[in-house]
């Protein structure tokens, strides 16, 4: 993978958005993982729908039960162990 992007907040959208466009255009690799209350930023159905662009797109369950509650999540669910994996994988890593 090129590139991670690693969402902490809920306001990286106004960024993620441009740049996962940018990816798409270049033809670039690249994943999101999204923690902390990074991922409200899901509520958002233009963040939703890039995802599907992405290699892989997961957000920390922990994070997603305490911001999110019971809502459907729309991408993967998984752990900071998958975080782990997913920033040794990245040629480079960029948190938001």
């Amino acid at each position: 993978m090129d590139l991670l992007f690693i969402v902490s907040t809920p306001d990286a959208s106004r960024v993620l958005l441009p740049l996962a466009a940018a990816c798409k255009r270049r033809g670039a690799r690249w994943g999101c993982f999204f923690t902390n209350d990074g991922v409200e930023a899901l509520r958002d159905e233009q963040v939703v729908r890039a995802m599907s662009c992405a290699d892989t797109a997961v957000a920390c369950e922990h994070s997603w039960e305490r911001f999110m509650g019971e809502a459907a999540c729309p991408v993967n669910l998984g752990s900071q162990t998958n975080n782990s994996a997913l920033v040794g994988e990245a040629r480079k890593v960029i948190s938001l």
